[in-house]
């Protein structure tokens, strides 16, 4: 085992537990195969439900209310969260830079309240020494308000056929076949925006999947269900999330045909990127000695698009693009997704797709929330080859200590290293107590039981072993257990600076706000 290895962690956006083919899903990732073949799969990983909290946890190995991301990147003081990344807590890019690591991230950033002026919340001022991607939580794909540096790169310079996710990786690839070649270590953040709305893609990548959804979602989730029994990542065969049937197939289909294909193609040009990574990896000869993980920041994304939004052009306020064409916008089946001029998500029913088999979605901390598949490679640190399943239960605030782990670093962070579990993938390690808590929704988990709630509604129950799709409440059942794991995460709110969510609502009233809970 190397003492200091390279380090490439890639994260997806809004990507749904099933989506992917080492996941049971049908979308065509041939190089995420590559990289599962290579390593192993995790089935019982969790991050946080949403965007920014994910990302604050991966970054300083802390829960995110504790380092000032309780919900996105609205500075909602003084009796909301800061929305910013805590400067008194190192990042995993500040603590890789004191042992001699190059740090470089390319993609989505979300972590800071002020993106206009650069300041200390900013990637360039903690640790990475290349930046290159967008600050906010989303963005159009085909002329994106990016960043390099601190510096705004002017649209009009970009070529015509740039994308987002090629552009990113292709900066991700050149950072590592310099850094590699010079023989120091490095870190490479590859945090794509994929799939996240907008639906951005190209016709031909769209065209490729267009008869694949052309029944729609008849069907699909028992396809996706028997490639979970397959890969071995799910053995109720026969169930999914009750509670969540999906309407009958035919209203707006080709509406929703277009969806789905432009989604499917995001993640395939997000997994083309991931080759891309592997291979310069290969070309520069450290790729035994990079470890690599890849997972997603949160579940698949219900949340569909309104046309009044204001934030967005309204198909009542027309506007033309820089060539001059019509903005097309909106859920009017005559304005199909993909394009520059479209604004779009998938929608409620595709990401129930997506979270196959678990109930709800991004935003939620029920299982569609909050799972994610994950993969992690690194052949000379012991990490086997052939895709072995590790039923341990691992946490985005992991992965700091685990990497810390490797180098030789003094660990730190809430959560605990997975190397063992990676190396051993059929070893489960110690009970340990997870908590969520997002806009209201909250759980804990303790072992196999895990209490959940959505704001405003009484506690559910599940024995998640035997019951992952938290089909059968239990909680009328185990009173005294409800009782001591609420208990739990009462404690953990309170040593954590969890803001109750009503008194956030309270206050932004009083302010004349809206809810706070902006979707990206």
């Amino acid at each position: 085992m190397t003492a200091r290895p390279n380090i490439v962690i890639v994260l997806a956006d809004d990507l749904g537990f099933s989506d992917i083919a080492p996941f049971g899903g049908e979308i065509d990732t041939p190089h995420l195969t590559r990289l599962s073949d290579r390593g192993i799969r995790m089935s019982s990983y969790y991050v946080t439900p949403r965007c920014s909290p994910s990302r604050a946890a991966l970054m300083t190995g802390q829960n995110p209310h504790s380092v000032g991301i309780g919900v996105l990147t609205t500075d909602n003081r003084p009796n909301g969260y800061p929305g910013s990344l805590s400067a008194e807590v190192p990042t995993i890019a500040e603590h890789l830079s004191g042992h001699g690591y190059a740090c470089g991230l390319f993609g989505k950033w979300h972590l800071s309240s002020d993106i206009e002026n650069p300041g200390e919340t900013w990637p360039t001022r903690r640790g990475f020494d290349e930046f290159h991607g967008i600050l906010q939580g989303s963005s159009g794909y085909f002329r994106p308000r990016l960043m390099d540096g601190e510096e705004r790169v002017d649209e009009r310079e970009l070529p015509e056929d740039f994308h987002l996710t090629d552009h990113v990786t292709q900066r991700a690839v050149d950072f590592i076949r310099r850094r590699g070649q010079a023989g120091a270590p490095f870190l490479a953040m590859l945090t794509y925006t994929a799939p996240h709305w907008p639906l951005h893609a190209r016709e031909e990548e769209i065209a490729t999947y267009r008869e694949r959804y052309a029944s729609g979602w008849d069907g699909m989730r028992q396809q996706r269900l028997e490639g979970l029994h397959r890969e071995g990542l799910y053995s109720g065969i026969h169930d999914v999330a009750a509670g969540q049937d999906l309407p009958a197939w035919g209203e707006n289909a080709q509406w929703e045909i277009e969806r789905m294909s432009v989604y499917a193609a995001q993640v395939e040009a997000m997994d083309r990127g991931i080759g891309a990574v592997l291979d310069s990896l290969e070309e520069t000869g450290v790729d035994d000695d990079t470890l690599v993980l890849f997972f997603s920041d949160n579940g698949g994304c219900a949340e569909e698009l309104p046309t009044d939004n204001p934030h967005f052009p309204r198909k009542t306020e027309p506007r033309t693009t820089r060539t001059g064409d019509p903005v097309r916008f909106g859920n009017d089946p005559a304005i199909m997704p993909g394009p520059a001029d479209t604004f779009q998500s998938y929608g409620v029913n595709w990401a129930t797709v997506s979270n196959t088999p678990f109930r709800k979605w991004k935003s939620w901390v029920h299982e569609g929330g909050i799972s994610t598949p994950f993969l992690a490679s690194w052949p000379a640190g012991g990490i086997p080859p052939g895709g072995a399943v590790s039923p341990d239960l691992g946490h985005v605030t992991d992965i700091l200590p685990t990497v810390l782990d490797i180098v030789g670093a003094d660990r730190t962070g809430v959560g605990r290293s997975l190397l063992s579990s990676w190396q051993r993938p059929e070893i489960t390690g110690p009970e340990r107590t997870l908590c969520w808590e997002h806009i209201g929704n909250a759980a804990v988990r303790r072992g196999s039981w895990k209490l959940v709630r959505e704001w405003g509604r009484p506690w559910e129950l599940y024995h998640l072993t035997t019951d992952r799709i938290e089909a059968h409440d239990l909680a009328q059942q185990h009173p005294e257990l409800v009782a001591e794991l609420a208990q739990i995460y009462a404690r953990w709110c309170e040593e954590q600076g969890v803001i109750d969510w009503q008194d956030v609502l309270d206050d932004h009233a009083e302010r004349g706000f809206g809810p706070g809970q902006a979707t990206s």
